[in-house]
């Protein structure tokens, strides 16, 4: 799959642009503050529905204006698709897809893959489980609508079980406890089959990690990736049922897939509590290239990689091993200067700078 291109109006700093992509490497450069991660969030956000800095529709939107246009073309097993995403600073997004308006945001999952790195992603590894979920969460919603459908229903029921454990906390009315039953087992059916579909997903990824991290590491370290759910499957409603008072008392949830975890061990040192700055970012790069990998095999078909000034951050031998693995992927890069590119010799089909929220093809690397 492959984006073909994208027009942007009234978008972050641009009033209006229209971009062409090839189907091989891709970059954007220039100076910090131009606009160039712009693009890829929009790209990002017209795959996905939101942005990888979990901006507000009304934060992208252009300062001044009051809703916001992205029309992407993408590819797709030889067919082309036409996306319409409409930001509006106080409604909820409208999205088409080839003018066929969807009833839910969650419908556009499925039609392009895309794997997002940025220098924050670098940080995976050592931020709070919350981010490792997020990860977790997003890849799979793109793999899998079953799991999408799964986890929607899980957020929704979990919000209302929260907001009913603080109206028994506050309101000291024990009649309403009898209606936690109700929530309870929906909230265990949706949990149970989430936790299982993570424990597949980081299986498989394992699979492939391991050998990436060793190539990575210079055949010195080998990884491996755990997933350390909150509650197993097969105990969570007994969990839920012995936790109900607890709840109650602090008006939350204290188990399920929604604290769930993952660790990253190297040599049995546990990557998230230590570990260098160097094996952090090694261990990160592990994962993304992982990601790639598990989407060839499970759809059969290649992601769009966006890789948002990333060079920068990696030593010359990660950035070789990242370099060597884009073969027969679509990559956007943003950087702020081609020197790393020229060394490497990569082949980049299109090159265009980006300055003041314009942007310009240019002839050669």
């Amino acid at each position: 799959m492959i984006v073909k291109s994208i027009e942007l109006s009234d978008y972050r700093n641009y009033n209006h642009l229209n971009m062409d992509f090839d189907s091989g490497t891709n970059i954007l450069y220039g100076d910090n503050a131009q606009g160039k991660t712009n693009i890829l969030e929009s790209i990002y956000v017209c795959g996905t529905t939101k942005s990888h800095k979990s901006s507000r529709d009304r934060d992208i939107i252009r300062f001044g204006c009051d809703e916001s246009h992205i029309k992407m073309f993408v590819e797709k097993d030889g067919i082309t698709h036409r996306i319409d995403m409409h930001l509006k600073k106080n409604k909820t997004k409208g999205i088409a897809v080839n003018g066929i308006p969807l009833k839910k945001s969650s419908e556009l999952f499925g039609i392009v893959n895309i794997i997002f790195f940025s220098p924050e992603d670098l940080n995976i590894i050592k931020n709070g489980p919350s981010e490792r979920r997020k990860f977790i969460d997003m890849e799979l919603s793109q793999l899998d609508k079953i799991y999408l459908y799964n986890l929607i229903n899980y957020n929704k029921i979990l919000e209302q079980r929260n907001k009913l454990l603080k109206d028994i906390h506050f309101n000291f009315d024990k009649s309403l406890q009898d209606t936690l039953d109700v929530w309870d087992c929906q909230l265990c059916d949706f949990g149970i089959k989430i936790i299982k579909r993570r424990e597949e997903f980081i299986k498989d990824i394992h699979g492939i990690i391991k050998d990436i991290h060793y190539k990575l590491s210079g055949k010195k370290e080998e990884m491996s990736l755990i997933y350390e759910p909150n509650v197993s499957a097969d105990e969570f409603e007994s969990k839920i049922a012995a936790n109900r008072e607890r709840d109650i008392y602090t008006k939350s949830t204290s188990c399920g897939p929604h604290r769930d975890d993952m660790a990253f061990f190297v040599k049995d040192v546990d990557m998230r509590k230590f570990g260098s700055r160097g094996q952090h970012r090694t261990c990160a790069l592990s994962l993304k290239l992982s990601e790639i990998e598990l989407v060839k095999k499970m759809i059969n078909d290649v992601p769009v990689l966006l890789l948002d000034d990333v060079m920068s951050e990696l030593d010359s031998n990660r950035q070789n091993q990242l370099l060597n693995g884009l073969e027969g992927i679509q990559t956007i890069i943003t950087c702020t200067g081609l020197d790393e590119f020229i060394e490497s010799k990569i082949d980049a089909k299109k090159v265009y700078k980006v300055e003041n929220g314009t942007v310009n093809l240019c002839t050669s690397l």
